[in-house]
């Protein structure tokens, strides 16, 4: 990258492995005030912990998203929970330099702006109401019920195995009967670490990223993400780049090696993130 900002910066913040990714990050630095920065939350901002509703933000993560949002075009959270959970998990709201911070909820179904400190939200599927009543008798009826947990999401359900004696076995053993109840209901099936969420389709985090990011104007994106559903985000990246607007693909963590294996910078996990955006903030 020669006498680039980001050679500059090499002492302080880890370096992109990829010729594309140490372009992204280079456009990043040069034009901030054409950036977007999106990130999943949960494992990317926040631990994976075995309560999801115990999750919070990283301690370093809001200050750094503070330090760094007023210096770019926008923020954006994209997460799979419900817009107004992340916003209160992650402790974003009534936070002095979060004003550029949009939080897309339920894969874009839900928006919260910091500016508002509202959600706008279109109405609910009905097939999630008709899983929701469904599924525990369903589980129970299939032998699945034990050590396996359902999670309430709003626009979507959700069934854990993270307590089960033996979690693979059991996400094992439940992907192909929750794929046809949630196709009896015109659902899908989102895979993750150890969780198997049910949710309407034609909504990913790919396609929320792509619009907004059109929606801004962005001249560069950053997209952090840690788990299977992050990869339609990835691919939106990509396709981006394809386009000429330069890209970061980062990774916190590296268990989902269909994720690691296509990011251009992998960060041990959410303390990493959170002091790796608090350095691009210095550097911006």
């Amino acid at each position: 990258m020669g006498s680039s900002p980001y050679a500059e910066a090499a002492d302080s913040m880890p370096t992109p492995s990829t010729p594309a990714g140490r372009d992204g990050l280079a456009a990043l630095l040069e034009r901030p005030g054409q950036a977007v920065i999106a990130l999943d939350f949960d494992g990317t901002l926040a631990e994976i912990v075995p309560d999801p509703e115990q999750a919070r933000a990283h301690e370093r993560a809001v200050p750094a998203l503070a330090a760094l949002a007023p210096k770019v075009a926008s923020v954006a959270v994209i997460t799979g929970r419900p817009a107004g959970v992340a916003v209160r998990y992650g402790g974003f709201s009534g936070v002095t330099g979060l004003d550029h911070l949009v939080v897309l909820g339920h894969y874009g179904a839900e928006r919260w702006d910091a500016v508002t400190g509202t959600v706008r939200a279109p109405a609910p599927d009905p097939g999630v109401a008709a899983v929701r009543a469904e599924l525990p008798g369903f589980l129970d009826r299939i032998g699945a019920w034990q050590g396996t947990w359902i999670e309430e999401k709003g626009r979507a359900v959700a069934v854990h195995t993270r307590r089960a004696a033996d979690p693979q076995a059991a996400f094992d053993a439940l992907r192909e009967p929750l794929a046809e109840l949630a196709s009896r209901h015109g659902l899908i099936v989102e895979p993750g670490r150890m969780v198997l969420e049910l949710r309407p389709p034609g909504v990913d985090k790919g396609v929320a990223l792509s619009e907004y990011v059109r929606e801004v104007g962005a001249g560069a994106v950053l997209y952090a993400g840690d788990d299977l559903g992050d990869l339609a985000a990835y691919g939106a990246v990509e396709k981006l780049r394809s386009d000429g607007v330069p890209g970061l693909l980062v990774c916190s963590g590296n268990e989902v090696p269909e994720l690691a294996d296509r990011a251009d910078l992998v960060l041990p996990g959410p303390a990493q993130l959170a002091d790796f955006l608090a350095a691009l903030a210095r550097r911006v």
